[in-house]
């Protein structure tokens, strides 16, 4: 548990750190560069996140490492109850 929590955060910190774009109208022009070359009927659920958040306005990319946060505690926390 310890390895999956160190990895979360030390590989969301990498990400982070080191992602092609300083603001949220570089962020949505990566996106829609990325949404181009995938089409949304083959990749539903990408085309849905680009369109539907990383293109909305407010949208910040650290905001979601507290979501995946919580999908790891919540995984601990279920096998833990098993054990």
């Amino acid at each position: 548990m310890f390895s999956l929590l160190d990895s979360y955060v030390s590989g969301f910190a990498l990400q982070e750190l080191t992602l092609p774009f300083d603001t949220s109208d570089e962020l949505a022009e990566a996106a829609e560069s990325i949404l181009a070359q995938f089409p949304a009927a083959e990749y539903p659920h990408l085309a849905e996140t680009i369109t539907e958040h990383v293109t909305k306005s407010g949208y910040n990319y650290a905001d979601e490492f507290e979501v995946g946060l919580d999908l790891i505690l919540e995984g601990i926390e279920r096998l833990r109850d098993t054990a």
